[in-house]
């Protein structure tokens, strides 16, 4: 089944009511608010956002962390969303579907690498063909940044794709010498930030990000970009311990996003989920990955939400 078909099918099944029924829900002026993965700061704001607020008249209201700092103000009570989105959609399901929800949608995936600025030595060395281990193992300290992996999993899979790195090419010892070099970034939107003043020759980030910055995009292997489902099993072989004794195994890159039992507004939210899943192009268009798989539910997701 091509895509094209697919996403006719799945239109056709929510576009006969269940769709009419929720806008009927929504108020003249709505706004929704998302608390999302940092990643997709831009996705929301310059794609996602004004195409929904031109199709619906509802205007989205973001903020963007690392997705495990989002699930953290999620169950402490510091941040009460409308729609939450993850760049894990594990930890998703780990922390919120339970307590805080009963389903999320699986709309898009992504791939890890290096986004660099191509008038640096690094820069120039890696379009040359250099392998980016060997620059990485060699450059100086800070060269390149990386997100904090204690609470972004663009952290922790550096951390992931390093190891799985110094496997696959046979270079022992490489996950920690890279390790206490990089410079760690607390903000994931900001990750890019060095590299574009020039204050950095590159960092580990998503494709959509080097796309969002209009930067060259150096991706990983599929051993170690994590956007090869397949390799699931591979990828789970590398992990990473946080500060308080908790692991997370290696995993495909996944986005899911779902609507909190105490939102405030739950059917537009509904709607912007929905939307995510209508509107492939726009994802795509910001850089992310939407394979035939997706979207996918799990849970118990209300009507109006594909399974």
């Amino acid at each position: 089944m091509t895509r094209q078909r697919s996403r006719r099918a799945f239109l056709g099944a929510v576009g006969g009511g269940g769709l009419i029924g929720l806008a009927g829900c929504l108020g003249g002026d709505e706004t929704v608010t998302v608390l999302s993965a940092g990643s997709l700061a831009t996705a929301f704001e310059d794609h996602v956002g004004p195409a929904f607020e031109s199709e619906t008249a509802f205007s989205i209201e973001g903020e963007y962390y690392g997705s495990n700092a989002v699930m953290g103000m999620v169950t402490d009570g510091t941040r009460n969303p409308d729609v939450v989105v993850s760049a894990d959609a594990t930890l998703l399901r780990d922390r919120l579907v339970g307590d805080h929800t009963d389903w999320d949608l699986t709309f898009a995936s992504n791939k890890l690498g290096l986004s660099y600025e191509p008038e640096t030595v690094f820069g120039e060395a890696l379009q040359a063909g250099q392998p980016w281990y060997e620059l990485l193992a060699d450059a100086a300290a800070r060269t390149v940044a990386i997100s904090d992996p204690e609470v972004d999993p663009l952290g922790y899979r550096a951390w992931q794709a390093f190891g799985l790195a110094e496997r696959e090419h046979g270079l022992n010892g490489f996950r920690e010498t890279v390790w206490d070099r990089v410079a760690r970034e607390p903000e994931e939107p900001q990750l890019l930030a060095g590299v574009e003043s020039g204050a950095r020759a590159g960092a580990v980030v998503y494709h959509n990000m080097a796309v969002d910055h209009d930067l060259p995009f150096e991706p990983f292997p599929p051993a170690y970009n994590f956007a090869d489902p397949d390799r699931k099993d591979h990828y789970a072989s590398a992990s990473y311990t946080f500060e308080d004794g908790t692991t997370v195994e290696g995993r495909p890159i996944l986005y899911n996003a779902t609507v909190l039992d105490r939102a405030d507004a739950p059917a537009a939210g509904r709607r912007l989920v929905t939307f995510l899943a209508e509107h492939p192009e726009l994802l795509e268009t910001a850089g992310l990955a939407v394979p035939e798989s997706l979207p996918r539910a799990t849970g118990t997701p209300p009507e109006g939400i594909p399974t």
